[in-house]
């Protein structure tokens, strides 16, 4: 059976102290071995990535952004490869894995733009025959710590910039599905990146806890749920480092009656069942305004999903696939199950879906629950699977004190004709990304990508110009050559 190591200073590396089962969910059978890093092997990838940084940080930004230039090619020529890897490990169609690879691709591309975002500024004559400027300057050693539902996207909103903006970079992305992020990386030296400047090591908590508390990691950036980002901050923090972690979320569509239903049922349909619901931008609960639209909304949904197709990564023609381990699955039917049991009614019910030719695989069906309330669990916690929950309100402000009042504030959006309202919704909700007739509200790679309240801990935002900003230090140097022929007295009044 395959045994998945790590990449460490240009090289595979294989560590077989621990290991622990890669699943195809779309079968529920073990397809391969992953080696969980120790201590020791993570200071090795630290080592390599602190002895690479000074060359690194010492190469013209041009020479850098030629690599990331040759990097792009490959990834594109490669794109089947990644997605298929992608498609085994965490289930994804692959339209839906090709996606999550294009975003990928697209933060490559703006980091190619860094030797203009670095350029820094300059004044001249501040003072008397005295200049000014500011340059941005890397960290040193900065590490990533991803999660399993987009092994390709989001350790490009990370690294890629990271490097440009001269650092060195320690990546550990999920042991679930680690092989396609393995793969990117091996492209990324394929691209003519010098050993030592990208490392990935895979892992469990021991290898992140050396990545935070180690001296040499400057900086650390994470994705994942809301506990484990808290405690990546805390922790970073309390050992010096710069941090930024994304957390969990609990996404509203606010859907008003002069909305278009139809068109609101197709996008809430993409929205909320898409890669199994598995998306910290997932739509999870529907806010309809007056029961006569909700009912409106329920009834073209659930028609809708009598022909939505759950089954395996494969098949092109399906709709989304499995969840990505066999305990997510049962923790969602969970919330469905619990959802029953305090009152809300279930419209379409994908517990326990029966897959033709994958019987052990980690399936739950799209799922429409009607009539749940805030106190319900399935309300208030991140369900992370294929669950549309619709809470019917009387009046757009009902909906929005129901959003600004959640611990998350990561994604929303709002169904309307209504320009006034739009403005409003947009003005005053206390969201990081919103969506006016846009269901998944997710930035450009120009613009950063972050939520507010417990979706986000850190002051900065992924990728976009957050990204050149966390991962560089700003200087400001200020210069005067006196003249030789004057000589200047002592002047003890603060500088002016």
């Amino acid at each position: 059976m395959l045994t998945i190591g790590h990449l460490i200073n240009g090289e595979a590396q294989s560590e077989h102290t621990r290991l622990q089962d890669v699943y195809n969910p779309s079968t529920g059978k073990v397809a391969a071995k992953v080696a969980l890093a120790p201590k020791a092997t993570v200071e090795q990838a630290i080592s390599a990535a602190e002895a690479a940084f000074p060359a690194w940080r010492d190469t013209p930004v041009a020479k850098r952004a030629q690599i990331m230039f040759r990097y792009k090619t490959l990834l594109e020529q490669n794109a089947a490869q990644i997605c298929e890897l992608v498609g085994q490990q965490h289930g994804k169609i692959v339209h839906d894995a090709m996606g999550e690879l294009t975003r990928g691709i697209e933060n490559v591309e703006y980091a190619c733009y860094a030797p203009e975002l670095l350029k820094g500024e300059h004044s001249k004559n501040v003072g008397p025959n005295i200049d000014s400027w500011s340059e941005f300057q890397a960290l040193g050693v900065v590490a990533g710590i991803t999660p399993f539902n987009f092994p390709i996207m989001v350790p490009m909103w990370m690294f890629p910039m990271a490097i440009m903006c001269g650092n060195t970079f320690v990546l550990k992305p999920s042991e679930r599905d680690p092989s396609a992020t393995l793969l990117v990386a091996e492209l990324l030296h394929e691209a003519g990146l010098p050993a030592g400047v990208f490392n990935v090591v895979n892992g469990d908590k021991e290898a992140v806890d050396t990545l935070l508390t180690d001296p040499r990691v400057a900086a650390v950036s994470f994705v994942g749920s809301t506990p484990i980002a808290e405690y990546i901050y805390s922790t970073a923090t309390a050992n010096g480092k710069r941090c930024q972690a994304l957390g969990g979320a609990k996404n509203h569509a606010i859907v008003l009656p002069d909305a278009d239903i139809d068109n609101a049922v197709n996008s809430l349909l993409g929205a909320a069942f898409g890669s199994s619901g598995e998306r910290c931008m997932a739509l999870s609960v529907a806010v309809a305004v007056g029961d006569e639209t909700a009912d409106k909304l329920v009834a073209g949904l659930s028609e809708a999903m009598q022909n939505l197709k759950v089954g395996a990564y494969s098949d092109k023609d399906n709709d989304f696939g499995p969840l990505i381990t066999a305990e997510q699955r049962d923790k969602v039917q969970m919330y469905v199950s619990s959802a029953e049991a305090d009152g809300a009614t279930i419209v379409v019910d994908g517990r326990n879906p029966q897959v033709e030719g994958y019987p052990d695989g980690f399936y739950v069906a799209g799922t429409l629950i009607d009539h749940v309330s805030a106190s319900m669990k399935a309300y208030q916690e991140e369900i992370f699977g294929p669950v549309l929950c619709v809470v019917r309100v009387d009046n757009m402000q009902q909906g929005m004190d129901l959003i600004n009042e959640h611990q998350y504030g990561n994604g929303t959006c709002l169904y309307t004709r209504d320009g006034e309202a739009a403005r409003y919704f947009a003005d005053n909700i206390q969201v990081g990304m919103v969506g006016i007739n846009i269901p998944l509200p997710v930035p450009v790679s120009c613009h950063s990508f972050g939520g507010w309240k417990r979706s986000l801990f850190g002051d900065l935002h992924a990728y976009g110009p957050d990204a050149v900003r966390f991962y560089t230090k700003r200087k400001t140097v200020t210069q005067r050559w006196p003249s030789s022929s004057v000589r200047e007295g002592v002047n003890f009044s603060f500088p002016s």
